[in-house]
């Protein structure tokens, strides 16, 4: 009956810029809009809604309660930390965890996404 998350939104102050962050960086291109609401989707067919927001942002650290961050799946890990690095996009943490690779950077708003690679998949 539940099949998965079909969505996560992040709400910002210029959701077009931040769609269009997303498209550029991470090969997810915008593929609806409506009300200044934009959707952008990963190749898995996962999505992120960007939709307006309201009020000030929190001074949210990786393990402040809530969302934290986006894990980006990549074939080649190398290959993802270059192309991120050749984009001026700054990776702050590049580490190895009992074989899952990870590179943790933010988008334009400041929130955390990292690159992953398993050395064996979950589940």
């Amino acid at each position: 009956m539940f099949n998965g998350i079909e969505h996560t939104a992040i709400a910002t102050p210029n959701p077009e810029a931040l769609a269009n962050w997303y498209a550029s960086n991470l090969e997810m291109p915008i593929v609806h809009t409506y009300d200044g609401n934009y959707f952008v989707r990963a190749a898995d067919g996962s999505m992120l809604e960007i939709i307006p927001s309201e009020g000030e942002a929190l001074d949210a650290k990786i393990k402040t309660p809530g969302i934290r961050h986006l894990a980006i799946s990549v074939d080649d890990f190398e290959a993802g930390v270059a192309e991120i690095e050749a984009k001026g996009i700054e990776i702050f943490t590049n580490v190895n965890i009992k074989g899952n690779r990870l590179a943790f950077f933010h988008d334009l708003d400041g929130n955390i996404i990292h690159l992953i690679w398993r050395e064996k998949a979950i589940g």
